[in-house]
């Protein structure tokens, strides 16, 4: 009998795609689709139950359809806009992950569990490393919004891990998920006409491709392959980094350099009006940037993304158009002004995990 696999955040459409996915995954007799919405997308032979987290169904769903294998995707940073919006992420995000746990700690059957967290947890602040490793504390831990959330589920999921050990227990870290159907508060904020941005500084920033997201989230949900493990907590993202200011050249969008309260205030106008998602810890994302290390990705892991943070940027580009200026043009005036200064502003050296990294980075 091939494995039953469960997926939370099913309507989204990140977990919808790693649904249809996973079915085509020969060792996969049934998919148990979840969410508290009905997707507004297709999700093939899966079943789909419409059942709240939050509550405490999701133990019989598991009970029901004899679950071995859970994949937990409704861990999310939610969607702009105001009102009790982030209240009810929030719940979603902790209040349904002790859920999902408890019911998993009572379940029999179950043998695997894969969450969907972020790099976030690794904090945001002038303090922290260049580079994060899988053991690195932050200076700083975040105070609020989805990385604070983040934070909470994955001390739940360490808790579940140690009641239950024979369970194998797979956390990934995903650096900022980018690709032609992203919609995660940093896609919107890329969508934007014109890019505010902190005076001053110039981040670091690693991207993920959503495709190469569904291919780590199967590797994890299966049983390891020879030399490999995949049970522990790996950060995940595609070699190199870009610098904010290469990613929006690379848009054609022009930036607005403000003094970081002048952002604050600008952040929280967009909110209300419900433009983007642009949350403190995104402000700090855009201030102090965060890379990490993926060794453990590609050594324990096994897995080798097909996407460098370059290219999935230039994927999610083509997807959202030129912006106001065009890009080749916007590229050819840095580099005339490089050349003034004597300055080699796309350089190549190495970065994080053995990729690309822009010279403009280390500068």
């Amino acid at each position: 009998m091939g494995k039953v696999v469960l997926v939370t955040g099913a309507a989204r459409q990140l977990g919808g795609r790693f649904v249809r996915r996973i079915q085509r995954d020969p060792d996969v007799e049934r998919v148990i689709a979840v969410d508290a919405v009905q997707p507004p997308h297709r999700l093939g032979a899966a079943q789909f139950v419409r059942t709240d987290i939050r509550q405490s169904a999701i133990a019989r769903v598991l009970a029901e359809h004899a679950v071995d294998t859970v994949v937990h995707l409704a861990v999310t940073g939610g969607s702009a806009g105001a009102g009790g919006a982030r209240s009810a992420v929030k719940e979603t995000n902790v209040i349904g992950t002790m859920q999902l746990l408890g019911a998993c700690q009572k379940s029999p059957t179950v043998r695997r569990l894969v969450v969907k967290s972020s790099t976030s947890v690794y904090g945001g602040s002038p303090k922290d490393p260049a580079v994060f490793t899988e053991t690195s504390q932050p200076k700083a831990l975040p105070s609020s919004g989805f990385a604070k959330d983040a934070v909470e589920v994955e001390g739940y999921v360490r808790g579940f891990a140690r009641r239950r050990p024979d369970v194998a227990v797979c956390v990934l870290r995903f650096a900022n998920i980018l690709g032609p159907f992203a919609d995660s508060a940093l896609a919107e904020y890329f969508s934007m006409p014109v890019l505010p941005t902190v005076l001053g500084y110039d981040p670091r920033l690693q991207f993920v491709h959503e495709d190469d997201v569904l291919d780590v989230l199967r590797l994890a949900a299966a049983e390891p392959r020879r030399g490999t493990l995949n049970s522990g907590t790996f950060s995940i993202a595609g070699d190199g980094v870009l610098l904010l200011s290469q990613c929006a050249r690379r848009l054609g969008r022009p930036t607005v350099p403000l003094l970081l309260p002048a952002v604050t205030w600008v952040g929280s106008a967009l909110r209300a009006v419900g433009v983007t998602d642009f949350s403190p810890e995104q402000i700090r994302l855009l201030t102090h940037g965060r890379v990490v290390e993926t060794a453990q990705m590609r050594d324990v892991l096994g897995f080798e993304p097909v996407y460098t943070t370059a290219e999935t940027f230039a994927d999610f580009a083509r997807s959202r158009g030129n912006g106001l200026l065009p890009p080749e043009r916007a590229a050819r005036a840095v580099d005339r002004m490089a050349e003034l200064l004597d300055i080699d502003v796309d350089g190549a050296g190495k970065g994080p995990g053995g990729g690309l990294v822009d010279e403009g980075a280390k500068r």
